[in-house]
């Protein structure tokens, strides 16, 4: 028999993170997408935050708007499913970066520097973002 849980599922937690991630990443709202859908914004949160779980047709439908495959919303979770997988296990420079790209700016910053073409640019703009790193660490 399975132990009671408080909270969401972090299987259900990982599938918002990546839902919200790919939305981010296409520069769709909540709202969009919901419309899209025929969901609410306040639905799509639940879905985001893990609160409430995807039905396996409404993920099929995120994947065919969102322009993923299924998969795209278990990578990462590890072989062992959950509990133990490696997304949840692990933390420090890992969390670090899942934060960055989970939120509007880090999405941004990922948008605008992928579009620098020139190699030297793009070595100046990590070595710039290093020193300013460098400098607000304890």
């Amino acid at each position: 028999m399975a132990e009671k849980r408080d909270g969401p599922h972090p299987i259900d937690v990982h599938v918002g993170s990546r839902i919200k991630l790919r939305r981010m990443i296409l520069g769709l709202s909540q709202e969009s997408l919901g419309k899209a859908l025929g969901l609410t914004f306040q639905q799509i949160q639940k879905y985001e935050k893990g609160v409430n779980r995807i039905g396996a047709s409404r993920i099929f439908e995120m994947s065919q708007l969102l322009e993923v495959p299924v998969q795209f919303f278990y990578d990462d979770l590890g072989d062992s499913g959950w509990g133990g997988a490696s997304g949840f296990a692990e933390s420090g420079e890992r969390d670090d970066v899942l934060d960055l790209v989970n939120s509007a700016e880090g999405v941004q910053l990922c948008r605008y520097f992928a579009a620098i073409k020139d190699s030297e640019v793009k070595k100046r703009v990590l070595d710039l973002v290093k020193s300013i790193a460098e400098n607000e660490s304890p």
